[in-house]
């Protein structure tokens, strides 16, 4: 192995150099050559992390608890030992997040994404690797879930909250917001992107800015025009700002951040009564995609091309969430207690015998 590196930093799980340094070049690869977000690469860094240190464990056969597990230096190992890890080592880092840390199929999946990205990285790219122990590794099923989504009248009721809270100095701003996430489908981190630049001078399109910085336009309609042009009265206002180009600024005159509008949705839905309901951004742009489907009867490959998906299977878990709705509606019908019906008016009749011989 290479010489062990004694100047660790913090050990946090977007801390690049806590991994080989055969790891961060992978990720340097995602982040330059595959456009891969930040937020992706810093999930790998844990995960590989994690891989790193279930391997050195078992092949140096260590006796480390949980404490001592979290702690293990994996930034010693080089390609020799990687050459060493297998297939059945693989399945056993598997197992072993089944097994020893209660890992869903979900989690899983993410992780063993990680290691095969990093192995194919590894064989075809870098030819560092003459096989892949990792290429015919099935994933771990994942049960695919219908979204959550507000209902139109959820969604007016959220609007309608915002723009009447006059206890709110950012109400318009945040309606704005609200707005494009709820007509445009966008998610958090498009949106946080948009620059002032990105909206057309008619105020006609939006560019955004998507995943593997993948650029899409998305029309913009009325109540998202008004929004925009009561916004943009206000952000004329703003002075000294630390970011001149971003389109929404937060208090601290600088582009505001993921966390920071998320914890205005969160107020948001407190407000309209929905804190209940579980909701996050991500739920607006689930709520866009359904209400545009379900009332604008919006054709999945349009869809596709608003939402910024990739692949139109994605999409198309829409269609199930009004396939539900339909199924929902059947099983209103009265009919479909038919079962029950007849009961009733069976032990009517019994009743109205049994009354009928007492006479």
């Amino acid at each position: 192995m290479a010489n062990k590196n004694t100047n660790n930093k913090e050990n946090t799980s977007d801390n690049m150099d806590s991994l080989p340094e055969i790891a961060r070049q992978y990720l340097m690869y995602l982040l330059t050559i595959k456009s891969s977000s930040k937020l992706t690469v810093r999930e790998y860094v844990f995960d590989l992390r994690l891989f790193f240190r279930f391997m050195k464990k078992r092949k140096l056969n260590l006796q480390t608890g949980q404490d001592e597990f979290d702690k293990i230096d994996v930034t010693d190992i080089d390609l020799e030992f990687i050459k060493s890890i297998t297939k059945a080592d693989i399945f056993e880092f598997l197992f072993f997040m089944s097994d020893q840390r209660d890992n869903i199929n979900n989690s899983r999946a993410r992780k063993l994404s990680a290691v095969k990205g990093f192995f194919k990285y590894l064989t075809n790219q870098v030819n560092k690797l003459e096989f892949n122990p990792a290429e015919t590794i099935e994933s771990p099923t994942i049960k695919q879930q219908l979204p959550k989504y507000l209902s139109l009248d959820e969604s007016v009721n959220l609007l309608n909250s915002i723009e009447n809270d006059e206890e709110n100095p950012n109400k318009i701003r945040d309606y704005c917001i609200i707005t494009l996430f709820l007509n445009c489908g966008m998610r958090l981190s498009e949106l946080v992107g948009i620059n002032l630049q990105d909206i057309a001078p008619d105020l006609s399109t939006v560019r955004i800015l998507g995943k593997g910085r993948k650029e899409r336009f998305v029309y913009i309609n009325e109540p998202c025009k008004k929004a925009l042009t009561e916004y943009f009265e206000i952000r004329r206002k703003y002075k000294n700002l630390k970011d001149e180009n971003a389109l929404f600024i937060s208090k601290q005159n600088r582009r505001i951040s993921n966390s920071m509008v998320q914890k205005m949705v969160d107020r948001s839905f407190i407000k309209a009564g929905l804190a209940d309901k579980n909701y996050s951004t991500h739920k607006l742009r689930h709520t866009a995609a359904t209400l545009m489907y379900q009332y604008g009867k919006v054709d999945t490959r349009v869809l596709q091309e608003i939402l910024g998906h990739e692949h139109l299977n994605t999409t198309q878990i829409y269609t199930h969430v009004a396939n539900s709705q339909l199924a929902e509606a059947v099983n209103k019908n009265p009919l479909s207690k038919i079962n029950q019906i007849n009961k009733k008016i069976k032990n009517n009749q019994e009743d109205g015998s049994q009354n009928e011989n007492e006479k």
